[in-house]
C-alpha cells in the first residue's frame, strides 16, 4: 500500500520595528542585557494598557499583499490563554477568526502553494536554561516584540518543498525590509503539520506538528523523517498520535515533546482593551505604492534579459548582487547582460568597487582589448583597489593584445612546428591534443592571447594543412 504526505506550514517571523508590539519598549531582544528592554505594559503588570504599533500593522498588510492575499477591512484583537513561563500576562494578544490577511498564495518550483492566513502577535519572552543546573532563566526583552505568523493550506506533499517555500518567505520579507529573518536567532521560526494518508484518500491522516526549527535543512530534513517514521507506523498497522514533536539535529530524528493542542485549549476571546482595525482603501493604497519589485518579478525580469535562470535565482537569492548586476547594466547599457551576470556570480567581487569601473572592465573583455584569463587579474586587483579604474590597471600592467595579431600567428607557427606529435594527433581527432597546444601558446603569450581565437587559428592550420 502506498503512503502520501499532506503538509502545512506555520511560520513565525519578527518585525523588525523600532519599538515593540504594543508598548515603546525597544525592539533589540539580541543585543542587549537580559531583561533591559521591558516596561510595566510588556511585562503584563496590573493596570496597563497595550497601545498598536501602526508600523507593524502596515508591514503584516504589506507582505499579505506581496503574497497575493485579501485583506480583511474589518481586523480584531483577540487573547490566546496559556500559561509558560515566559508569557508574563498569562495570555497572548493575537489573532483568531478575523486576520489582517488572507486567502493568498505563492508560487514555488512551478507549485501553487495556498496561504491561509497572515496575522499579527506579540511575541514570548525567552527561556535560558544554563547547562548543568536545574533551574532556568527568563529574559523578557523578546516579550511583546512584534511577530508575524503566517499559514500555509496543505499543499506540501515533501520536505523539499516546505524548505523551498520557507526560503521564498523569507527572501520576500527581506526584500520589504520588515524582518531580518535571521533563523539561527529565533527571528524565523518555522513549524510543520505533517500527516500521512493512503494515496487518493480524501480525508486526512492524524496530524503531528514540528516545533522551532531554525534551518531550511532542518525542516527539508525533519520532513522527511516524520514521513518515514508514519509510513512505517501505517505499515506495521499502528496508529499515529496527534502530539507535538521536537526535531534532534544530531541524531538526525523528531522526538515527542506534549500532546497536541487545540484551539479550543487557548479559550479565544476579543481582546477587551484594543479597539477593532478598520482598513480603508486610501490606506491599502499607500501601502501598494511602496511595495519594491518583489523576488519572482525580478526573476522573471532577468530571464527577460537574457540571463539564465540559475545566475537569475542566484542574483534574486542574494540581494547585493543583485542591485549590483542592475546597477552596472544600467549604467553600461551597451554590456550584455549575460556576460555581467556570469562574472558576477562566477567571480569573487568586491562590490566596493564603482559599477561604472566594473562595467569598464566587462566593456575591455567585450571589446577583446583584454582576454578574460587578464580580465581575472584585472579584477582581482580591482578588488584590493575598488577606486581605481581598470584601464589604469591594464596600463600599469603593460598588456599587449594579440588576438589575431601577426605576432600571435608566428607564435602559433611556431608551436605548431616543435610540437609535431600533438599536431598528428589533432588530425587524427583526439580533442586533448588541441587543449594542450592551445595550452603552449598561452604559456608562450603569458595568457595574453585569446584563448578562443587561438583554438580557432590552430584548427584553421589543421584542417589546411598549414601546420609548418
Amino acid at each position: 500500500m502506498k503512503y502520501e504526505a499532506v503538509i502545512g506550514l506555520e511560520i513565525h517571523a519578527e518585525l523588525n520595528t523600532e519599538s515593540k508590539m504594543f508598548c515603546s519598549s525597544k525592539n533589540d531582544p539580541f543585543h542587549s542585557e537580559p531583561n533591559k528592554n521591558i516596561c510595566p505594559v510588556c511585562m503584563g503588570l496590573p493596570g496597563t494598557l497595550p497601545v498598536m504599533n501602526r508600523k507593524a500593522l502596515d508591514w503584516v498588510i504589506m507582505s499579505g499583499l506581496a503574497m497575493n492575499c485579501q485583506i480583511n477591512k474589518f481586523s480584531k484583537w483577540d487573547r490566546k490563554n496559556y500559561y509558560y513561563p515566559d508569557l508574563p500576562k498569562g495570555y497572548q494578544i493575537s489573532q483568531y477568526d478575523l486576520p489582517l490577511a488572507y486567502k493568498g498564495f505563492l508560487e514555488v518550483g512551478g507549485k501553487k502553494i495556498g496561504i491561509t492566513r497572515i496575522h499579527l502577535e506579540e511575541d514570548t519572552g525567552k527561556l535560558i536554561h544554563p547547562k548543568g543546573e536545574d533551574y532556568s532563566l527568563v529574559d523578557f526583552n523578546r516579550s511583546g516584540v512584534p511577530l508575524m505568523e503566517l499559514v500555509t493550506e496543505p499543499d506540501i506533499t515533501t520536505g523539499l518543498q516546505a524548505a523551498n517555500f520557507a526560503q521564498e518567505l523569507q527572501l520576500i520579507l527581506r526584500t520589504l525590509g520588515i524582518s531580518k529573518t535571521n533563523m539561527e536567532k529565533g527571528e524565523m521560526r518555522v513549524e510543520v503539520n505533517i500527516s500521512v494518508r493512503e494515496m487518493g484518500a480524501q480525508s486526512f491522516g492524524t496530524k503531528v506538528e514540528i516545533k522551532n526549527l531554525n534551518s531550511f535543512m532542518a525542516v527539508e530534513k525533519s520532513v522527511d523523517f516524520e514521513i518515514h517514521r508514519q509510513t512505517e507506523i501505517l505499515q506495521k498497522g499502528g496508529k499515529i498520535v496527534q502530539e507535538t514533536r521536537g526535531w534532534n539535529e544530531d541524531k538526525r530524528l523528531t522526538f515527542s515533546q506534549r500532546a497536541k493542542e487545540t484551539a479550543m485549549d487557548y479559550r479565544y476571546f476579543p481582546e477587551p482593551d484594543l479597539p477593532p482595525v478598520e482598513i480603508s482603501q486610501e490606506w491599502l493604497s499607500q501601502i501598494k505604492s511602496i511595495i519594491p519589485e518583489l523576488p519572482a518579478e525580478r526573476r522573471t525580469r532577468y530571464k527577460n534579459m537574457g540571463v539564465p535562470a540559475n545566475y537569475a535565482e542566484v542574483l534574486t537569492s542574494i540581494g547585493i548582487s543583485g542591485d549590483y548586476f542592475d546597477k552596472v547594466v544600467r549604467i553600461c547599457k551597451a554590456l550584455n547582460a549575460r556576460s555581467v551576470a556570469n562574472w558576477i556570480v562566477q567571480e569573487e567581487v568586491n562590490f566596493q568597487i564603482k559599477p561604472e569601473f566594473f562595467g569598464d572592465l566587462m566593456q575591455l573583455i567585450d571589446d577583446k582589448k583584454i582576454n578574460v584569463t587578464i580580465g581575472r587579474e584585472v579584477l582581482k586587483r580591482l578588488n584590493s583597489s575598488p577606486e581605481k579604474s581598470p584601464i589604469k590597471i591594464v596600463e600599469e600592467m603593460d598588456i599587449r593584445t594579440l588576438n589575431g595579431a601577426n605576432e600571435l600567428i608566428e607564435i602559433i607557427d611556431r608551436i605548431l612546428k616543435t610540437n609535431s606529435q600533438a599536431v598528428n594527433d589533432c588530425k587524427k581527432g583526439k580533442d586533448m591534443a588541441i587543449g594542450y597546444l592551445v595550452g603552449q601558446v598561452m604559456k608562450e603569450t603569458r595568457g595574453q592571447a585569446d584563448s578562443i581565437k587561438t583554438r580557432e587559428i590552430i584548427v584553421s592550420k589543421i584542417a589546411s594543412g598549414r601546420d609548418d
